[in-house]
């Protein structure tokens, strides 16, 4: 079965989900990939909503964090406080799935803005939401995002979420309890960080992807590790589901609204 460089992506970042986890959830492409791996491998994984869902189940993706299908399908709903409180911010929560606009070699994340100054920047974009703290205090972080020397930086302009700051001790400097972003997951390839340097390295690409046309996306000097592995292509269970997931988003009756909350949630 053929596939786009997008079912790619979305398969290999729902591959990284084991059952029994914890996933604090984006909108957009992390929760598309969290929610394929609750459908294929990893029906025990417990998703969890910056709006106070906790296992939710949706039969369709959520537009928003505030989407009613969350609530609906969740096994409870707590405040927003205690989602952060209680759950997030003592380091409760496996991993935090994250999207971004920009994210540069040491995984810091930028929502915020792009361009000139923080006052007038040149794009204003959705801003932090939860992501900062989810950065901070998820034990561990996976940044899925399309790949071009434009969302991939040499330095973000802003950094809305820190990933390893400017390198070495940032995050310990910064009291940061989680352990930071453990990959980025492209529709070229994935990058993992150095454990020495903590600069991004790119460790896997697709098929029929070279390391030049991943050095042409990114925005600084990319190395390469040694041990560069071509990941596994979609099998034809895990395409299946991807599509019926997407399918019935676009029949679900609240597909009609989708309007902004769409868009505004789906870099977060």
């Amino acid at each position: 079965m053929s596939y786009t460089s997008d079912e790619m992506m979305t398969v290999t970042a729902a591959r990284t989900l084991r059952n029994g986890m914890t996933c604090f959830v984006g909108i957009g492409l992390p929760s598309e990939a969290a929610n394929l791996a609750r459908r294929t491998h990893a029906p025990g994984l417990v998703l969890i909503y910056e709006s106070g869902t906790i296992g939710a189940k949706p039969s369709a993706l959520p537009l928003s964090i505030g989407d009613g299908i969350l609530a609906e399908t969740a096994d409870c709903v707590v405040s927003v406080p205690e989602i952060f409180n209680y759950w997030l911010q003592p380091g409760r929560i496996d991993v935090g799935f994250l999207g971004a606009a920009q994210v540069d070699r040491f995984g810091n994340i930028n929502t915020t803005a792009i361009g000139g100054d923080y006052g007038a920047p040149r794009v204003r974009l959705p801003g932090a939401g939860g992501a900062p703290e989810i950065a901070a205090a998820c034990r561990e972080v996976t940044i899925v995002l399309r790949q071009s020397p434009r969302s991939f930086v040499g330095r973000v302009d802003f950094v809305t979420s820190v990933g390893f700051g400017d390198g070495p001790g940032s995050r310990e400097r910064l009291g940061l309890t989680g352990h930071g972003p453990r990959r980025v997951i492209t529709d070229l390839g994935v990058l993992e960080p150095d454990p020495r340097t903590c600069e991004l390295v790119l460790t896997g690409v697709y098929p029929g992807v070279t390391v030049p046309q991943v050095r042409e996306g990114t925005g600084w000097d990319l190395r390469v590790s040694a041990g560069l592995a071509t990941v596994p292509p979609p099998t034809d269970a895990e395409l299946a589901a991807l599509r019926e997931l997407r399918a019935a988003g676009q029949h679900h009756p609240r597909s009609a609204t989708a309007g902004s909350s769409q868009m505004t949630g789906a870099i977060r």
